[in-house]
C-alpha cells in the first residue's frame, strides 16, 4: 500500500473513496498509521492535519497507541502529538489514563488532558491522578489539577480511603492527600489530616519573619488600628476565619487565586473572595485582596467602605499604588468620615486639612508664590511617604518589627468553604 497514494484518497474531497481509504487504513491499521504519521511529520498546520486526525479517531486504541510511540521515538513533534491524543473517544480512556501517570510530564499533560474532556471517572483516573501528585511535580500540570477539581466529589471519598489504607504504599498516600487539596483544598481532607495542617500552621506562626509586597509598580491594602480591628470583619462582610502565616495569606489573595465562582444555595452563580487580614504589625492590622470585592466599584463605593470600616474600627487607612496608570492615593477616615485625602490628577487632588506631619507646598523653600500655583491645603503626595507617617509602611516589615497575634484567612461570601479555591494553598 503506498502512503502517498493513500493519503492523496483521504484528502481528496470524494466522500466515497476517502472511506475506502479509511477501510484499508483500519484493515493494517497497525503498520499504516504509524507510516501515515511519519509521511505528515514535515506539515506544519492542525488543518494540513485534519483528515489524518479524523482516520486516527475512527482507528481509537491501537492508533493512540501508535501516536504515543511515534513521539516517544521523535518521529513526529509535540504539536503533532498534541493534537492527535487530543480526538480520541470513550474506547481511549484507559489510555489516558496510563499516560496521565508517566513520569514524562508531557505525557502526563496530555493525559490528564483527555481525561478532563471526556470527564472520565474511573479508577484507573484516580490512581493517575495520586500517582501524578505523588512526584511532587503535578502543581506544574495544569490539566492534574483540572481532573483533581472536576471530580473532587466523586474521587473525595476514594482518596480519603486511599490516604489511609495501610497497604497503599507512603508515597501513594501522599499523592492522594496531595490530590485531595488540589480538588478541594484542605477541606477535602479528613479531620485527622486537618489537624496536622491547623498544628503546622500554628507552629510556624510564631517563627515567622513577616514580609509583605513590594509597593512597585502597583497594589493596595488598608491599615486599621490592631487594638479594634475585629470590626473589619463586620464591616467588610468577611466569613470563615481560618488562622494563616503571612506568607500563606499572601500567596492566597494573590492574582488568580484570590477569588472563584461559585452556585450559591439558591441556584445562582455569585463571586467568593479570599481575603488576608495580617498579624498586628508594629500597632497596626492590613488588609489584602481582591479591591472590586472588598470595597466595591468604582470610586465612591470605595470610599464609603473605607468610612464604614473606621465607623467600626475608629480608623482606617486606604492606600493605592499604579505607577502604570499614574495613580496614587491615600485615604484617612475617622469615626465613619473621611478627613483627610489625596488622589493623583483628581480635582482637587487634596481634600480636607493637612495633616500635622505633612509638609504643605506652600512652605517648600522653592515655591513661589507669584509664578507656581497650588491650594494652600496641598501636602504629601505620595502614598508612599503618607503609609509610614500615619500607620505602617510595608516595605519596612521586616524582622525588627512588633509581631502580636497572627493573620486571618477569610472569604468575602458566607457558606462558600475555602475548598473551593483552585490550587495549593503554600503555608
Amino acid at each position: 500500500m503506498k502512503i502517498e497514494s493513500l493519503i492523496e484518497d483521504l484528502e481528496c474531497g470524494d466522500a466515497s473513496r476517502a472511506a475506502a481509504a479509511e477501510a484499508r487504513v483500519m484493515e493494517q491499521a497497525d503498520t499504516v498509521v504509524p507510516a501515515l504519521m511519519c509521511a505528515a511529520a514535515g506539515r506544519k498546520s492542525t488543518r494540513d492535519l485534519q483528515p489524518l486526525m479524523g482516520v486516527l479517531k475512527r482507528v481509537g486504541p491501537p492508533a493512540f497507541d501508535a501516536v504515543v510511540t511515534a513521539w516517544r521515538r521523535e518521529e513526529i513533534p509535540d504539536w503533532q502529538a498534541g493534537r492527535y491524543l487530543g480526538v480520541f473517544d470513550e474506547r481511549s480512556a484507559d489510555q489516558y489514563a496510563a499516560a496521565a501517570a508517566d513520569p514524562d510530564l508531557r505525557m502526563s499533560h496530555q493525559g490528564f488532558s483527555g481525561l478532563v474532556r471526556l470527564r472520565v471517572d474511573s479508577d484507573a483516573g484516580l490512581r493517575a491522578l495520586a500517582e501524578a501528585f505523588s512526584r511532587g511535580n503535578a502543581s506544574y500540570n495544569y490539566d492534574a489539577a483540572r481532573y483533581a477539581r472536576l471530580l473532587a466529589h466523586s474521587f473525595g471519598p476514594r482518596l480519603r480511603g486511599l490516604r489511609r489504607d495501610p497497604a497503599e504504599s507512603p508515597r501513594t498516600r501522599r499523592g492522594a492527600r496531595a490530590a485531595l487539596v488540589a480538588g478541594g483544598g484542605t477541606d477535602a481532607l479528613d479531620r485527622r489530616d486537618q489537624e496536622v495542617i491547623e498544628r503546622l500552621i500554628r507552629v510556624k506562626i510564631p517563627h515567622e519573619i513577616p514580609r509583605l509586597p513590594s509597593l512597585s509598580l502597583s497594589g493596595w491594602w488598608l491599615a486599621v488600628p490592631g487594638a479594634s480591628y475585629e470590626g473589619v470583619f463586620e464591616a467588610l462582610g468577611l466569613y470563615e476565619r481560618r488562622p494563616i502565616t503571612v506568607s500563606g495569606g499572601l500567596h492566597a489573595v494573590d492574582g488568580g487565586s484570590d477569588r472563584v465562582r461559585l452556585t450559591g444555595p439558591d441556584g445562582t452563580d455569585r463571586t467568593v473572595g479570599r481575603a488576608f487580614v495580617t498579624p498586628e504589625l508594629d500597632g497596626w492590622r492590613l488588609v489584602y485582596g481582591p479591591l472590586d470585592l472588598l470595597l466595591g466599584d468604582p470610586w465612591d463605593d470605595m470610599i464609603e467602605a473605607v468610612e464604614r470600616v473606621s465607623a467600626h474600627c475608629g480608623q482606617a487607612q486606604f492606600f493605592f499604588l499604579d505607577e502604570h496608570g499614574g495613580s496614587n492615593i491615600w485615604v484617612v477616615a475617622e469615626e465613619g468620615m473621611v478627613i483627610r485625602r489625596y488622589t493623583a490628577e483628581d480635582d482637587p487632588e487634596w481634600e480636607g486639612d493637612p495633616l500635622p506631619w505633612e509638609t504643605l507646598a506652600v512652605d517648600d523653600p522653592d515655591y513661589d508664590p507669584e509664578f507656581d500655583d497650588c491650594p494652600p491645603n496641598a501636602g504629601t503626595s505620595s502614598a508612599q511617604s503618607a503609609c509610614g507617617q500615619l500607620s505602617l509602611d510595608p516595605a519596612e516589615v521586616g524582622p525588627d518589627t512588633r509581631v502580636c497575634g497572627h493573620g486571618w484567612l477569610v472569604l468575602t461570601e458566607p457558606d462558600a468553604g475555602h475548598g473551593e479555591f483552585p490550587g495549593i494553598l503554600r503555608l
